[in-house]
């Protein structure tokens, strides 16, 4: 278990990033024509002191076709992608898929607004990931079955958290080895490493390429599904915490924000598909894992299902349901490749 002042940001050809936007988000999509280029710059306003942008300036920006506002929820779409937002609230669904914003999202009059922070280090990854530089160029990836040895994990009736990563992870290395990829594995049997260690065998890899954590949950009877975390950016504080003096320093891994991002985007919503009534979207969530923090390749940790709960947690045992976890992630990997591949024109917003 485990603030800027206002920019206008320059034209984009969108068609490209509309497609891979929909790969990340799991849509079956075709490739559409050109996008018209925004026709002003970004609407920017001040909620409680922090820069906010109006959803009408993203719907002109990012080709969005409609925005409607019914009561507190917003809705932006075109034909691949749909955003849901509620005012107030912190969450957004986009095609289905679970964010947790670092901000609720505010108003001003009858105009919904989004936290630039959000829209840059979540949003506009998730939408434009061709611009994601040098994402990807890789052909090998790190896999990180989390605890091991002394370190058993969540545990219960069936089994050990460490014995289920373990049997996932080996599944995914199974499956990418097939498909091409090299595999570096933090452990490969039921034994112990410190974070630290977990860093360090992937720091050792000098090529590109990226870090892919397993993890399963415990926590209350009543919790359960499946979450992504990716490392907080500056500024951001770890999901459920207050905020503290340190969540503005930065870390090796947030060289890597915007691919964070994407690839967990990807992994969340393969396994969200695979997994299909089985499971429940707990979201994509910004968290300060040492792991995390530490590794210089684009990283996430995901929880794939939650021990403590009676029904989950048989299904954790299945091995038809270790199977899709598996799966999932190895779909994801293709995917993201797909969708961050193209050749960025110009800066996406810091």
């Amino acid at each position: 278990m485990l603030h800027r002042s206002q920019t206008a940001f320059l034209p984009l050809p969108l068609a490209r990033c509309a497609l891979a936007a929909a790969a990340l988000l799991c849509w079956t999509v075709s490739t559409s024509g050109a996008a018209t280029a925004p026709a002003a710059g970004w609407e920017v306003a001040k909620i409680e002191g922090r820069d906010y942008v109006s959803l009408e300036s993203m719907k002109r920006f990012y080709n969005f076709t409609r925005l409607t506002r019914t009561g507190t929820s917003a809705v932006l779409e075109n034909a691949k992608v749909e955003m849901q937002l509620k005012i107030g609230g912190n969450e957004c669904l986009m095609n289905g898929v679970k964010f947790v914003f670092t901000y609720p999202v505010g108003a001003l009059g009858d105009k919904p607004y989004v936290s630039r922070m959000d829209l840059a280090k979540l949003i506009d990854p998730v939408l434009r990931p061709t611009f994601i530089k040098n994402a990807g160029d890789f052909r090998t990836v790190i896999l990180d079955a989390g605890h091991g040895g002394k370190d058993a994990g969540a545990t219960n009736a069936l089994g050990t958290e460490a014995g289920y990563n373990l049997k996932v992870t080996l599944q995914v290395k199974s499956l990418l080895e097939a498909q091409g990829f090299k595999v570096v594995m933090t452990r490969d049997t039921d034994r112990y490493l410190t974070l630290q260690e977990r860093v360090e065998v992937a720091n050792a890899v000098r090529e590109n390429a990226i870090f892919v954590c397993i993890h399963f949950n415990s926590g209350g009877s009543a919790a359960r599904g499946i979450e992504t975390f990716t490392l907080s950016p500056p500024g951001v504080s770890h999901y459920g915490r207050d905020a503290n003096a340190s969540d503005n320093q930065s870390h090796a891994g947030n060289q890597h924000d915007s691919a964070n991002i994407a690839l967990a985007t990807s992994v969340h919503g393969s396994i969200l598909r695979r997994l299909g009534k089985n499971t429940f979207d707990r979201g994509i969530k910004h968290a300060r894992f040492s792991v995390l923090s530490g590794v210089r390749h684009p990283a996430i940790l995901l929880e794939g299902g939650f021990l403590s709960h009676p029904y989950e947690a048989r299904l954790i045992d299945n091995p038809q349901y270790q199977d899709a976890l598996a799966r999932g992630v190895v779909e994801a990997i293709s995917k993201y490749r797909f969708a961050v591949g193209g050749t960025p024109v110009v800066r996406a917003p810091n």
